[in-house]
């Protein structure tokens, strides 16, 4: 009977361990969550003199952070556009994209979509917005980098 009670004790114990290392990984996420929301929040949006975070096309719930591995991360993005018929959506999209891979400290893979629901082509947007052979080449037009370097300057930079 003593044998049942211990392991039992243990079992107890360890499940109480996994539980605060669940807790710290979470806090953990909700720490690199915060982070990129931080990065993207001073997008300005590419028609008004707003940020994404002032129109709400971004907010810190848009954001979610899984653990890939050793200081590796999966970042994954919903943003919504301010209209569903926003011409300028895959322009967001790409602002996203360079804005944090220029500015994240860590090493990470990203995946932005369009929140569902919130704009008449978002399938077709996402799958843009998601290649980078599409990514690169978007980047080589000088007009489209002047406009995303407006879009993810900061201000005072």
């Amino acid at each position: 009977m003593e044998l049942v009670s211990g392991l039992l004790s243990r079992v107890w114990l360890l499940a109480g361990l996994s539980d605060a290392t669940d807790d710290k990984r979470s806090k953990k996420m909700e720490e690199k969550a915060l982070e990129v929301y931080d990065v993207i929040r001073t997008i300005r949006d590419p028609e008004k003199p707003n940020t994404l975070e002032e129109l709400d096309v971004v907010t810190e719930k848009c954001v979610e952070v899984q653990e890939l591995g050793d200081d590796e991360y999966l970042i994954i993005i919903r943003f919504s556009p301010t209209v569903p018929h926003c011409s300028l959506a895959t322009l967001i999209g790409l602002c996203l994209q360079v804005k944090l891979q220029r500015c994240l400290p860590f090493k990470h893979k990203l995946e932005i979509y369009i929140t569902e629901g919130t704009h008449s082509t978002e399938e077709d947007i996402n799958k843009q917005i998601n290649d980078k052979e599409r990514v690169a080449a978007a980047m080589e037009n000088p007009s489209l980098r002047e406009m995303v370097e407006q879009c993810v300057t900061e201000p005072d930079d």
